[in-house]
């Protein structure tokens, strides 16, 4: 009985730590409301519903335990489907999708304005934005943990200042040593 007891506390424990830990995703609203308090940048999720690697994105990388502490630790992170319906007021604009269909939430729809401001050509786009919600840079495509390590590490310690020059980040990429686990 004993072990059965045991076992069972052991099962609940493991599976409260493991829904428990996830990144703390927000609005971009809320994103640039929390700047004023607590300057951090943020990492914004740019998805689409239909976007394969968006999934493997979501399930390889962002559950990741590495990601989610150093993400969660140093930027407020946003998830923000790019064909979606969301109504977003940013740097005194709002933005909508006005040709959004309904009908085709789940497949291709049309691009959201917020997308066509950031210049979102591919889905999945991470963006990262400043202390400011000023535009650092997109970064495209799927990636493993250890590959957005990098880019994680780079912007939070402004490393991406520095570097003017293709050359320049080809070295950054050569010296990074990854920590976290893929």
């Amino acid at each position: 009985m004993k072990k059965i007891t045991f076992g069972l506390i052991a099962i609940l424990a493991f599976s409260i730590s493991a829904v428990a830990q996830e990144i703390n995703w927000i609005t971009l609203e809320k994103a640039v409301e929390l700047q004023q308090k607590t300057p951090k940048k943020i990492m914004m999720d740019m998805y689409t519903a239909w976007c394969g690697p968006c999934k493997m994105l979501d399930r390889n990388t962002f559950s990741n335990p590495d990601v989610i502490d150093y993400v969660n630790k140093h930027y407020y992170a946003v998830k923000f489907n790019a064909e979606g319906n969301d109504v977003v007021a940013f740097k005194g604009k709002t933005f909508t999708n006005p040709k959004y269909n309904p009908a085709r939430a789940k497949s291709r729809n049309s691009a959201h304005q917020l997308a066509s401001f950031f210049q979102i050509r591919s889905y999945p786009t991470i963006l990262f934005l400043d202390e400011k919600a000023d535009f650092l840079a997109p970064i495209i495509g799927y990636k493993a943990p250890r590959d957005l390590e990098l880019y994680l590490k780079m912007f939070k310690n402004n490393e991406h200042v520095e570097m003017t020059s293709q050359d320049a980040f080809n070295a950054y990429f050569k010296a990074f040593k990854p920590e976290f686990t893929n």
